[in-house]
């Protein structure tokens, strides 16, 4: 009687990797169409057409299109499809362990700097599509909540490292920095006046300093 062989294990990493780079190419495709035609005119079919795959395939992997522009904020947020939670990132990260407030608000100007570049045009998406659209509407509010959340730890962190303006409370604060941080503000400042990112982050570190913190102490002559 031969020996009973070990079962070989399945290995499911190449299916992985091809469903995930199925995932990217679908989002890809989703973001130029959103962007270009809007919401509600860009449908599945065409985003299995544009995509190179069948619309089976885009329903499998998302379930719906409300699905795919939310998934896409995600990614767009983050900067990659890892399921890493925004404040858990690098860029946020340092902010969190720098000790002068000053530089917090510069890297966090920074980071929305790039934040904002991807994400800006699906806020505008969103912004159309929700006038028709109650299920974007409820996910524009979503985000719109969660936004204002995340900044408000930011704000913690920067309350930690010293003294606001005078008469400024944390949720003022927070205010402050979620309005000159969207993406409304960077679309008329770059794409309607035509402002670099570099003059952008630079604006919005000198902005949010000035707004938020005491006038910084002069050494006199």
């Amino acid at each position: 009687m031969a020996e009973d062989r070990p079962k070989r294990r399945y290995n499911s990493t190449r299916r992985q990797a091809q469903a995930r780079e199925t995932r990217r190419q679908i989002l890809e495709t989703a973001y130029r169409l959103f962007t270009i035609r809007g919401y509600t005119g860009t449908t599945m079919e065409a985003l299995a057409s544009e995509g190179g795959v069948a619309v089976e395939t885009v329903y499998a992997t998302f379930g719906s299109k409300r699905v795919v522009l939310a998934r896409l904020v995600d990614v767009a947020v983050g900067g990659d499809d890892a399921p890493t939670p925004i404040l858990e990132r690098p860029g946020p990260q340092h902010a969190r362990s720098e000790p002068d407030q000053r530089k917090q608000i510069h890297l966090f100007a920074r980071d929305m700097a790039g934040i904002m570049e991807r994400v800006g045009p699906l806020f505008g998406v969103m912004r159309a599509a929700a006038i028709s659209e109650p299920e974007i509407a409820t996910l524009l509010e979503r985000l719109l909540k969660t936004r204002w959340e995340n900044i408000a730890v930011f704000v913690q962190w920067l309350a930690r490292n010293g003294p606001f303006r005078v008469g400024l409370s944390a949720e003022e604060a927070t205010d402050i920095v979620w309005t000159m941080s969207s993406a409304e503000v960077r679309q008329l400042l770059i794409d309607d006046r035509g402002w670099t990112r570099e003059r952008y982050e630079q604006w919005l570190t000198e902005t949010l300093s000035v707004l938020l913190l005491p006038p910084e102490a002069t050494t006199p002559r």
